[in-house]
């Protein structure tokens, strides 16, 4: 595998993945091998992806290989924490080191959660990473490998997509300082950069055109530059049948490197622009 160089996890992930379609919870040694790296993302001391130093985004494919290999190697068991009760192959998370977790609040094993998070009623799926000082607002749902950086504010009802398949997937990254308005949603291995502020309700996938309404440019797709203040719009945009609205994101205005967000501030660009705060 390409990325192999860089993963922490044993070579025996590989190995095992040849031959996954053989296995099943009967097979101790190979239980014994993925739990172990599933450990090791529990405890972040393996990502299932980096931004790496050119910036690009590098998936460890043996990370995601060890989770897609716990659903084979893993049985169904019940667990029960008070009066709530499971029947899953992934059990809970039962490392918060550090981390407030509020009653309501869900994450599972194979997830990593830095110090300084706090989790308000959500959910945090496998192999997903949030950094340290993150808030989790109420009914997010962090998907399956999603990266998220430290001193990230994600608002109520934000939706991070996951990604498991296939294992070079890249996922849904949201990088340090950034803010994400509620009800937004990032999928399909969507990036948004360092310091950005996102918009309420806005939608961002990998396909969708990120464009500067100063100059008129397509800066992108799927990825929000760094230090700026990006909304929900629309495309003009010929057809047969007629001129019709295609949905994209806006960036309205770019944020000095460095520079907090202040919500009164925020709420003036966004009225300048007629975008309700």
């Amino acid at each position: 595998m390409k990325d192999s160089y860089s993963s922490p996890l044993p070579a025996a992930i590989d190995e095992l993945w040849e031959r996954r379609a053989e296995l099943s919870p009967g097979d101790a040694e190979a239980r014994r091998v993925v739990v172990g790296a599933v450990d090791e993302l529990d405890a972040g001391k393996a990502r299932v992806a980096n931004v790496g130093g050119d910036g690009e985004v590098v998936v460890d494919e043996r990370a995601k290989r060890a989770i897609l290999l716990g659903f084979r190697v893993l049985g169904m068991a019940r667990s029960q924490v008070g009066d709530f009760q499971h029947h899953d192959r992934i059990p809970l998370k039962s490392r918060f080191e550090g981390v407030r977790v509020v009653p309501g609040a869900i994450a599972r094993w194979g997830s990593h959660l830095a110090p300084g998070v706090v989790l308000m009623p959500s959910f945090t799926n496998i192999g997903a990473y949030v950094g340290e000082n993150t808030l989790v607002d109420t009914w997010v749902t962090v998907g399956s490998c999603a990266q998220v950086g430290k001193n990230v504010h994600l608002s109520g009802g934000v939706g991070l997509g996951g990604v498991l398949e296939p294992p070079n997937a890249v996922p849904v990254v949201v990088e340090d300082d950034a803010l994400i308005g509620s009800r937004s949603m990032i999928v399909e291995g969507a990036r948004v950069g360092r310091g950005a502020v996102v918009g309420a309700g806005t939608i961002l996938s990998a396909s969708m055109p990120v464009i500067d309404v100063e100059t008129g440019e397509e800066l992108s797709r799927g990825r929000i530059p760094d230090w700026c203040v990006a909304v929900s719009g629309t495309r003009m945009k010929e057809f047969p049948g007629g001129t019709y609205g295609l949905p994209a994101v806006l960036v309205l205005k770019r944020l000095e490197p460095g520079q907090r967000h202040d919500k009164a501030a925020l709420n003036d660009v966004l009225r300048e622009h007629g975008v309700n705060a």
